[in-house]
């Protein structure tokens, strides 16, 4: 029975493809190239080094074509090519590092051994907002069935926020409603916000804390608005906005808001005697016209141009008692 089993086990190797056999004893060389990474989706603070990891894990090829190309607002362009770094995405000498090593912004170190691992990486130093994309690696190798592989690289880079600008109203009248706003755009991922007022936290509904159940504000933690429907007196206060994410917090400096009472008499008052002065003189130049001040004078002075036409002069004689015309006179 044995000798039965040994010989049916040889037959079905036998029959097996070659390709099969190469997997069941597999040494160095795979038929096809095959990529792999460590850390498809790394995250980083910024200014620090991250390693975007590619590695060859078959390949029959003994020096493959390695590509980097970053991916970003709908474009592409080539990050490591003809097997180096592009200028335009290296950076100044870091002082004390290797020279392979002595860049800053964008700077790739490869490696494609002649054995059956090869590591392609690419390391970024002192990483910024700007290398937040996606990163292709490509790897073409002429000597295996397969040909071409890729693998794509999902580099997060995070940036701490910056304190925030806010906007808060001085004075705003009992019962009126008050708009608070708060406004970061350097961090990211994006932040989100919280109000304090008199370094105490408020909640995103008063409705929801007991303790401000008097209050009607909500608060919006993506825009960063804080908004009143209707203030009261014990929403007077210093008050300021934090924006927080992964990687930090920031805050604005404390602005005092205040909530008066509205003096309704006084104000009513006010406009009572605008009116009243402003009917008092209505009916004084009403009373001005009906005796004549504003009418006399330029009535006088109308009787008086009629009496002399253009041209003439009358003169009275001492002898003849009576008016005579100037030499002057053309009929």
């Amino acid at each position: 029975m044995a000798l039965r089993r040994r010989r049916r086990g040889l037959q079905l190797c036998a029959r097996l493809p070659d390709f099969f056999l190469m997997l069941l004893f597999r040494g160095c060389l795979i038929g096809a190239v095959n990529l792999k990474s460590s850390n498809r989706y790394p995250v980083v603070q910024e200014f620090e080094s991250v390693e975007l990891s590619c590695i060859i894990t078959d390949s029959q090829t003994r020096e493959p074509r390695i590509e980097w190309k970053k991916i970003k607002d709908a474009q592409t362009t080539y990050v490591f090519f003809n097997n180096r770094i592009q200028e335009t995405l290296q950076g100044p000498p870091i002082v004390g590092a290797d020279k392979e090593e002595g860049h800053g912004g964008l700077q790739g170190t490869w490696q494609a051994e002649r054995s059956c691992w090869g590591k392609t990486s690419l390391q970024i130093w002192n990483a910024t907002r700007r290398d937040s994309a996606l990163y292709r690696c490509e790897v073409v190798a002429q000597d295996d069935p397969k040909e071409m592989d890729e693998i794509v690289i999902d580099l997060t880079v995070q940036v701490k926020p910056v304190p925030p600008v806010c906007t808060v109203p001085k004075a705003v009248p009992v019962g009126k409603m008050a708009t608070l706003h708060c406004q970061e755009k350097e961090g990211f991922p994006q932040p989100h916000y919280s109000w304090y007022r008199n370094d105490a936290p408020l909640p995103r509904d008063s409705r929801a804390n007991p303790r401000f159940q008097n209050s009607s504000f909500l608060i919006d933690s993506k825009t960063g608005t804080l908004v009143f429907s209707a203030v009261r007196k014990e929403d007077s206060g210093q008050y300021y906005c934090m924006a927080s994410n992964d990687v930090g917090s920031a805050k604005c400096e404390a602005q005092e808001m205040e909530v008066y009472d509205l003096n309704v008499g006084g104000i009513i008052g006010g406009v009572l005697v605008v009116l009243a002065v402003l009917a008092l003189i209505t009916v004084g130049i009403c009373c001005a016209y009906r005796r004549g001040y504003f009418i006399h004078k330029q009535d006088e002075e109308s009787f008086k141009s009629a009496g002399r036409p253009d041209g003439v002069n009358y003169i009275r004689t001492d002898e003849e008692g009576d008016f005579r015309h100037k030499s002057s006179f053309v009929i």
